[in-house]
């Protein structure tokens, strides 16, 4: 018997008409899998987020690892942080070197503006994940994410004087912050769905919103409201990944490219591990659907120096 954490569960038909269960477990190494129950009807006993225990047979189906569960039955919910992924990094302790960095600002706009949506934020900014699926979709991963951003934007700042430090750090930490918005969270901690304000607006367009929300409320008028907004709705990049406009001055485009980076570097890392040296992986659709070849001349853990 092996025990597992249930992140998705669907009920479903086969051609004959018998229910069956498909679903995307997280084992006790921390990977997602899918898996198939044939023959079972639920009738509401399991449900997303349940810690299960099982027997299954593994199976290849079109090239890829799939688990035929042949048995299962409820395990104490108190297993559960042992299949959640998480940050290696304690979000409560990244959240406050970041607003210890606003808190240096010489520019008191950006100060008021930047701190007063974290501190609004803060319980749910030190836990929740970046992603649903993909990148940094592990509690805690949206401050990783987010500190990672910053990290790099500090050391461009070094390489490039011109740039506008602590334009390019506010636009970093308030990019995503939406996302506490746009995604559930369930009792895991990491991400169980949408939120119908998620689906039907977004991070982006959310998170200007917050900006001109907080500015009004501080009595703040502004040029640089619009700069923090505009560094929020264009750090996608392009229209095709849910920008409605394209970075138009430096810092945005720094934000952008960073962003970017840091996302592939993660999934780069994250497929890259589930192979061995010398061995390519399964195409990966959130990169352009390539194969990535793990050279092995390097760790593929996901390791970040915050230099806290």
């Amino acid at each position: 018997m092996s025990f597992a954490l249930i992140k998705e569960l669907s009920e479903k038909k086969d051609k004959n008409g018998n229910g069956y269960l498909d679903l995307i477990v997280i084992g006790s190494d921390k990977k997602e899998y899918p898996a198939k129950i044939w023959r079972f009807d639920n009738n509401g006993e399991f449900a997303q987020n349940d810690v299960i225990e099982i027997d299954y047979t593994v199976d290849n189906y079109k090239g890829k690892t799939q688990l035929t569960i042949t048995s299962i039955k409820k395990a104490p919910d108190e297993m559960i942080k042992e299949f959640v992924p998480s940050s290696q990094h304690d979000g409560k302790a990244v959240f406050a070197s970041l607003l210890s960095k606003v808190n240096c600002f010489n520019d008191e706009i950006l100060k008021k503006i930047v701190s007063a949506i974290m501190l609004n934020l803060r319980s749910e900014l030190e836990v929740y994940p970046a992603a649903y699926r993909l990148h940094h979709a592990i509690v805690g991963g949206l401050m990783l994410h987010t500190a990672s951003i910053v990290e790099m934007a500090e050391r461009i700042c070094e390489v490039y004087p011109n740039v506008n430090r602590e334009l390019l750090l506010s636009g970093a930490i308030l990019h995503d912050v939406a996302k506490t918005f746009e995604m559930e969270t369930g009792k895991s901690g990491l991400c169980s769905s949408y939120s119908v304000g998620g689906e039907l607006i977004g991070h982006l367009v959310k998170g200007a919103m917050f900006v001109e929300e907080t500015a009004k409320k501080l009595g703040i008028d502004d040029e640089r409201v619009i700069l923090l907004e505009h560094m929020i709705l264009s750090h996608h990049g392009v229209p095709e990944f849910g920008s409605p406009v394209y970075p138009m001055f430096l810092e945005a485009e720094i934000l952008s490219t960073l962003d970017s980076l840091d996302a592939k570097i993660y999934e780069i890392n994250n497929a890259a591990s589930g192979v061995n040296p010398g061995e390519f992986t399964d195409r990966q659709w959130a990169l352009d659907n390539r194969k990535l070849f793990n050279h092995g001349l390097s760790s593929t853990e996901h390791i970040v120096n915050l230099g806290e």
